[in-house]
Formats: structure tokens, sequence, C-alpha cells
């Protein structure tokens, strides 16, 4: 029963499959978890922490590198998301949580070839007005053959956390990408009225 036990790390975050995501491990509980985690060569679940409590859906992660050791302890490790999971029931046995979960894929893999061009020409736009340094810009982009495409694109998006769950729980490439057009529009208007009022304001309200 142990092994079928997946430890899990609550955070205040939405991790994607395929994301990668750096970690600062300071709380006793946690060193123990990752701990283990590093000598098994195991992976652990980051869900969602809310409200006093964790939604039901999170993604696994592996430890891919260990970037700093400190003498009490901490790590500083780099991790990339790997599996959905469903929480079946909590175990609170140890001093961090435990779940039994239930992994799944998409039961509808692909979307249509033309939402997908949409999507990735919004996203463009997006960083174009999101990072003004080329080389962060370039870090964000995202090429056209990565799968899941709706979770590669809204990685690095400053969107809310309950919009990132909802993605995370469907089980549709399609219904994703939908929701990840509609996402990227918002934002990029968003985007572009900031830049048109900051405009004016750096030429003092006289510009056109």
């Amino acid at each position: 029963m142990e092994s079928l036990l997946l430890p899990l790390f609550p955070l205040e975050l939405v991790l994607f499959p395929g994301q990668s995501l750096s970690l600062h491990i300071f709380e006793e509980r946690y060193k123990e978890m990752i701990g283990e985690c590093l000598e098994k060569q195991s992976e652990f679940g980051i869900i969602q922490a809310k409200d006093n409590s964790i939604v039901n859906i999170g993604c696994t992660a592996t430890v891919s590198e260990v970037t700093r050791r400190y003498d009490d302890g901490r790590l500083d490790i780099e991790t990339g998301g790997g599996r959905r999971f469903e929480v079946l029931f909590l175990d609170q046995e140890r001093a961090f949580l435990r779940a039994a979960v239930q992994f799944f894929d998409d039961e509808e893999p692909s979307a249509d070839p033309a939402d997908r061009r949409h999507a990735l020409e919004l996203h463009a736009q997006v960083l174009d007005l999101l990072f003004t340094d080329a080389d962060e810009r370039r870090k964000n982009e995202v090429a056209a053959e990565a799968r899941p495409l709706s979770f590669a694109l809204m990685a690095p998006m400053p969107v809310d956390n309950d919009f990132k769950q909802s993605l995370l729980a469907m089980r549709s490439e399609g219904e994703r990408m939908e929701q990840v057009s509609d996402c990227l529009e918002k934002l990029l208007s968003h985007l572009k009225l900031i830049s048109k009022v900051r405009a004016r304001a750096g030429t003092n309200g006289h510009g056109r």
C-alpha cells in the first residue's frame, strides 16, 4: 500500500505537464519528502492549495536537477511536470501529505489545426507585449509541434490559478484550445490597452 501513495506538495500554483518549475525546499517535512524522491528517483504530486484545503486534480513532478544544497539541508531544485492525477483519498500518516491517486490522459487528444495556428499567433502577439527583453521572449516561445499545445501556451501566462486548474482537469485538447484562444484574446486586448495608456502618459496626454 505504501508504494501506491503519492507524496503531495500543496502550493498556491498550478503545474502543467511539460512545464518547468524551480522550487526552494526549506520545510523539514518537504526536505524529507524530496530526499526520498531523490533516493528512489520517484515523482511527487504538486497540487493547488486553496482556501485552507487542496483541490482534487494535480500534476506529478520529478526532480531534474538539484541546483544548490545548503548546510542546513535546504535545497534549490528544478522540476518538470509529468502526469495528471485525481486524488481518490488522502493519507496523513507521514509528516507530509500523501494520496492514493488515479492518473488520467486526454480522452480526445487532438485539436483542430486551424485552432492551433490561431492560438500560436495570439500567443506570439502576447509575448511581444509581455516581454521587451528578447531572451525572455525566446525563453517563453512555444514550438508549434508541442503536445499538448494548450498547456505549453498557458504555462507562462499571467492568468489566475482557477483558470489554469480548469484546463488541467479538462480531458479534451480541443476544448482546452478553445478556452486558451479565448483567454489569449482577452489578455491581448488588455495588454494593448495598457500599452496605449502608457504611450499616452509618456506624451503627457498630448500624443495621438
